[in-house]
This record gives structure tokens, C-alpha cells and sequence, in this order.
């Protein structure tokens, strides 16, 4: 079929759509905030291989390993990050359609329960945690966008 500049011109348009949709839904903020709520921030230092192949060398147990201190995450911090994956939810739910072959039901049902759920006092970083795991699942669904 030939191609019109009509149809050339539509292309462009909704190529264009696409990137600004993209544009307004993955920020380096969220990516950050993401990385944020989803790092270990261990305490004690970690095993050394050196010392372990010793013992072992040895015959002796390996020295048993603690696990790592997680920081308490204040409630200034969890109110912001629980903001921040709000308003990614809603941008994601405008965005997610116009980038994916298939409608994600269960991942946008399953972030927008996140969205409306409160955290238990003293469960923030769970919660959050699971809410940033369903953000990367429909990122990861929505695909590379270079």
C-alpha cells in the first residue's frame, strides 16, 4: 500500500505521543525513590571470602552471619515516599495503556490496592517495599523506551 505524507505524519505524531506519555510517567525522582526503598542499608560488615576459604581450609564452621541492620525508616521519610508512588500511580495508569500490547490488569489492580491501602504502624518499608515491586513490574512491562 502506498504511504501517504498523511500517514507519515501520524506516525511521527503518535511516535511523538508515545515519548512525552513516557516523559510524564518514569522521572529520575521515582527511579531514585525506588532505589531508595528498595536497598539493603546493611549495618554489619559481610562475610570476606579470604577468611571463609581459610576456615574452611581449616575444617573449621564458617563464622555464622548476621543479618544486616536495616535503617528505620522515619515517618517523614515513609509519608514522602508513600506521596511520591502515589502520584507515579496515578501517572503510570494514564501512561501504562498507550505502552503495552495487552491492558495489565492485575499489576494496575494490584498497585492501585497498594495506592489505597494504609501502612501498619511500624510496617512502612514492607509496604513500601511491595509498593515499589509493583511499579517496577509494570515499568518492566511497559518496556525500554530508547
Amino acid at each position: 500500500m502506498p504511504v501517504t505524507p498523511d500517514d507519515v505524519l501520524k506516525r511521527q505524531v503518535a511516535f511523538h505521543l508515545t515519548r512525552s506519555l513516557v516523559a510524564e510517567g518514569i522521572s529520575d525522582d521515582l527511579i531514585a525513590t525506588i532505589e531508595e526503598v528498595l536497598s539493603d542499608r546493611p549495618g554489619p560488615s559481610a562475610r570476606t571470602p579470604l577468611l571463609d576459604k581459610l576456615l574452611v581450609g581449616c575444617g573449621l564452621p564458617l563464622r555464622r552471619q548476621r543479618q544486616p541492620d536495616i535503617a528505620p525508616l522515619s515517618d517523614q521519610d515513609a509519608a514522602r515516599i508513600t506521596d511520591r508512588f502515589r502520584r507515579a500511580t496515578r501517572q503510570l495508569m494514564q501512561v501504562v495503556p498507550h505502552r503495552v500490547a495487552m491492558y495489565p490488569t492485575e499489576e494496575l489492580r494490584l498497585l492501585i490496592a497498594l495506592r489505597d491501602e494504609e501502612a501498619p504502624p511500624g510496617e512502612a518499608l514492607p509496604y513500601l517495599r511491595r509498593y515499589a515491586l509493583a511499579i517496577l513490574a509494570l515499568l518492566e512491562l511497559m518496556g525500554d523506551d530508547e
